[in-house]
């Protein structure tokens, strides 16, 4: 990218400014883009630079033919993404879609280039939250351009490459899969990881033990079941999308379309996990609320017995309170009956209800 207001900077004594790290925030030494961007070179199937100013990725392009480059813009602006229509002929309405938040996940095919929307996910340790990172992507025939506009560890998209470096000679389409396996992976990872939180939500549910909040967690895990299945889902149709073939850009070449299935594959495995946990967690709620139903069932039973058991003295000597003369009225022998009759009474009721097991 080149530019009027392109001004050299100069180099920090902590860090080289052309080197991405924790000491650089942009690899650029052109004033636009002022967001914090990242680079490579690749060519004929060998990481030959990295760390460039972003000016410099059209000379890198027209050097040589199997030159492909990747480019990383974090929380750029409208005028940061103007440029790239600029740099790479970008339609407007795609460069629009990538300033735009909170846009699905999608592939949208253009004449000359692919744009791609999509999120990334985490769930902290401890936790149930899901944390969302929205990427968008540019995919032309011998450049990737992503935009970051949450923090995103883009070194584990690194790492994958260097990871697999002799399937670099695929062109752009090894820097895509790379990103993509690194995304879908941290889609795998959090799908495994609340179902795991609802397998011990099962547990605390008939162990007293477990000081956990059964009703208040629960409703914890379906919210982020459902934002997870929200960005999980439409992968699939992305996927099978971008592993469709096309006039200009063909990213699964026979070598590489082995990996993209993989990608595809995993990306199914989380949705069905996805899909499984919520209805685990329904059921878990379910029958959480069933199991607080029978012990009001059996609070209300005793609740009744006893009632049952206190309206027979109430009765008899409710009888024996009137203002008539009654058998044994004012006699020892009087008194004697009616206790006798209060005691008798109450236990064969007591009796009969433990036998039914409502005591």
């Amino acid at each position: 990218m080149t530019g009027p207001h392109a001004t050299p900077r100069t180099r920090p004594a902590d860090g080289d400014p052309q080197t991405p790290g924790p000491h650089a925030t942009s690899v650029t030494t052109a004033v636009p883009p002022r967001c914090a961007t990242r680079t490579r070179l690749y060519r004929g199937g060998a990481l030959v630079d990295e760390g460039f100013p972003a000016e410099r990725i059209s000379e890198h392009l027209a050097a040589r033919d199997d030159s492909v480059v990747w480019l990383d813009l974090h929380d750029p602006d409208e005028d940061d993404l103007a440029i790239l229509v600029a740099e790479f002929g970008l339609h407007p309405l795609a460069v629009e879609d990538a300033a735009v938040d909170e846009q699905r996940p999608k592939v949208d095919r253009y004449r000359t280039h692919l744009f791609v929307n999509l999120y990334a996910v985490e769930v902290p340790d401890g936790g149930c939250e899901l944390l969302t990172s929205e990427m968008s992507a540019f995919v032309t025939p011998r450049a990737l351009i992503t935009v970051r506009k949450a923090d995103f560890d883009i070194d584990v998209v690194e790492t994958r490459w260097d990871a697999a470096a002799d399937l670099a000679q695929d062109g752009v389409g090894f820097l895509v899969h790379g990103w993509l396996d690194a995304v879908v992976d941290g889609h795998h990872r959090a799908a495994q990881q609340l179902d795991d939180l609802a397998d011990e939500l099962e547990e605390a549910l008939f162990d007293p033990g477990h000081d956990v909040d059964v009703r208040r967690r629960g409703f914890e895990l379906r919210t982020s079941l459902a934002a997870l299945r929200r960005v999980t889902v439409p992968m699939r149709e992305v996927l099978a999308r971008l592993l469709r073939d096309d006039e200009h850009i063909r990213l699964a070449r026979p070598s590489m379309a082995p990996y993209f299935e993989d990608v595809h594959d995993h990306a199914l495995g989380a949705a069905e996990t996805v899909d499984a946990t919520r209805d685990h967690v329904a059921t878990i709620l379910d029958s959480y609320a069933t199991e607080q139903g029978n012990e009001l069932n059996v609070i209300t039973r005793k609740l009744a017995a006893w009632a049952a058991i206190i309206a027979v003295p109430t009765a008899i000597t409710g009888w024996y309170g009137q203002n008539v003369p009654y058998p044994g009225f004012d006699q020892p022998w009087g008194f004697v009956t009616s206790t006798a009759l209060i005691v008798v009474l109450a236990g064969v009721i007591y009796l009969a209800l433990r036998r039914k097991g409502w005591l």
